[in-house]
């Protein structure tokens, strides 16, 4: 009869909690006992540890009763994560290995019937998670102890073989020096071409409308006829966005990493230090777009473009329940997902770039071919993009195809041109809000209506007046008043002006083209 004790860590959306894995062996009628809520990968590791237990000796784990508990008891635990920290404590149990020495060591990984450790999805958010309650000694497959090595104040100890492991805790029992395993650093990140914005032809509107967003975090709506650039335009915007910070690159890395995107393109063992970019399928489910899933709540599109910018093309294809599904996290920067056994809340301050046609045939506008829509069907077609949801999208702009004669045109401003002046314009609004928001890095989008409305930061009548009259008409919404002089802010930055003026706050109302984007 014994018991062992060591301890793992669990996923809950993109964070973790540390597990302490507990296991008794007595003797008696066989058996492999696992409680705690884990999912059928938790349970079936039983026949997992069972069959590399014979490799080992003196851990004859099929002749003994054994029962593992997970605890806390009460939280789901989902994967294959546990096996290692499961065999290690039963090897405990057993006295194969030290209590001791293993009690406030953290394992991670699947083990193979082999005797291998296979790498698992998320070690990252599991590392940090461990190193946030005070662990200092965590173990994890060779493949991943590179993405591991990210977290500092942790001491990472690469294992690829369960009888390698062992044999290293038997020497730190008998008082012998134990080697650490090297792990060579991973590949860089693959660089494809660079996305400038000096490819794009013309669209001098289109342009301004995307610095804006850039330097704002503004919300953007490209609505024109098919080949007219908005794809172009679209792919243009995470390359005039700043880079991200330490934490932001962590949180990013760490969703990355439960997503299992950490592969060598990524460069594997480094953090991501730019905006994500992603584009679903205008066929992609609510699930897939807001997270979700019939096992485990798995993160979805919105929080994969957490910090960096998602792109809807073909907005108007997308479901209405996925589109509907985007006003609240919007609003928030989050989204939270209720199932039976659990709540979960994830990350999802993301920009919304978004690209229409303008009709079912796509020449709705501009030059070319007539358009064969009937009135009906142009609005049955922009109808899908809801006024809740339009009224959220601070930009709305028409991108017109280029004529013939822009195609001789020297190249316009480069990407690094418009990345220098939104720099400066986030600079600007860090050290305004900051210590009104008690923010890292606030942004224009960011700052409540209620702050701007209000002393110091309330402007003259003068300037607002156009706003003004048309929410007394009620052509404009609260929310689009609020959303508008956050844009004029923008506006004023990118000038380096101290405040919005009525220049700056119509130029914002003009290009919410509140209107006209569906005309």
């Amino acid at each position: 009869m014994g018991f062992g004790h060591t301890r793992s860590v669990a996923l809950r959306g993109v964070n973790g909690f540390v597990v302490d894995v507990e296991a008794h062996v007595a003797p008696g009628l066989p058996g492999f006992a696992i409680s705690g809520l884990g999912d059928s990968a938790v349970k079936q590791s039983s026949d997992r540890i069972k069959a590399v237990s014979a490799l080992i000796e003196g851990l004859p784990v099929s002749q003994r009763r054994v029962t593992v508990n997970l605890s806390p008891a009460g939280e789901r635990k989902i994967g294959t994560g546990f096996d290692l920290a499961i065999l290690i404590a039963v090897a405990a149990a057993m006295g194969v290995v030290e209590d001791r020495v293993v009690a406030d060591v953290v394992h991670i990984g699947e083990i193979g019937l082999d005797g291998t450790v296979r790498s698992v999805p998320g070690v990252l958010p599991l590392v940090r998670a461990a190193s946030l309650t005070g662990v200092r000694h965590v173990v994890v497959p060779v493949a991943n102890a590179a993405e591991a090595r990210l977290v500092r104040g942790v001491r990472v100890h690469p294992v690829s073989e369960v009888a390698e492991l062992i044999r290293r805790y038997d020497a730190l029992r008998r008082g012998r020096a134990v080697e650490e395993v090297s792990v060579p650093p991973g590949p860089p990140p693959a660089v494809g071409a660079a996305k400038d914005l000096s490819e794009v032809v013309g669209q001098a509107d289109a342009k301004l409308a995307l610095e804006i967003a850039a330097a704002g975090g503004h919300h953007l709506m490209l609505a024109g006829p098919p080949g007219a650039g908005k794809t172009m335009l679209a792919e243009r915007l995470p390359g005039i966005l700043p880079g991200l910070d330490n934490e932001e690159s962590m949180e990013v890395t760490a969703i990355h990493s439960v997503l299992g995107a950490l592969g060598s393109s990524m460069g594997g063992g480094q953090l991501i230090t730019r905006p994500p970019f992603v584009a679903p399928h205008h066929g992609a489910s609510q699930a897939a777009i807001v997270g979700g899933g019939s096992g485990h709540i798995r993160p979805g599109a919105i929080t994969q473009a957490h910090r960096g910018v998602m792109f809807m093309d073909e907005a108007p294809e997308f479901s209405k329940a996925v589109l509907q599904s985007l006003r609240t996290p919007l609003e928030t920067g989050s989204v939270t997902i209720a199932r039976a056994l659990e709540t979960v809340t994830l990350p999802a301050r993301f920009q919304l770039v978004m690209a229409a046609n303008p009709c079912p045939c796509g020449h709705g506008w501009g030059k070319g071919l007539d358009c064969t829509c009937t009135p009906m069907m142009r609005r049955a077609y922009f109808g899908r993009l809801s006024g809740p949801l339009l009224d959220r999208v601070d930009l709305q702009v028409h991108v017109q195809p280029p004529g013939l004669s822009l195609a001789g045109r020297s190249p316009g401003e480069s990407s690094a041109a418009v990345a220098a002046r939104v720099t400066g314009a986030r600079m600007a609004q860090a050290k305004r809000w900051g210590p009104v928001l008690d923010a890292r890095s606030p942004v224009n989008a960011d700052v409540p209506g209620s702050v701007l409305r209000a002393a110091p930061w309330r402007l003259p009548p003068d300037a607002t007046a156009t706003l003004d009259r048309a929410l007394e008409r009620g052509s404009l919404s609260l929310r689009g008043y609020d959303r508008s002089l956050r844009v004029a802010w923008t506006v004023a930055d990118l000038v380096r002006l101290e405040r919005p003026e009525r220049e700056q706050v119509d130029l914002a109302l003009s290009l919410r083209h509140r209107q006209g984007v569906a005309a």
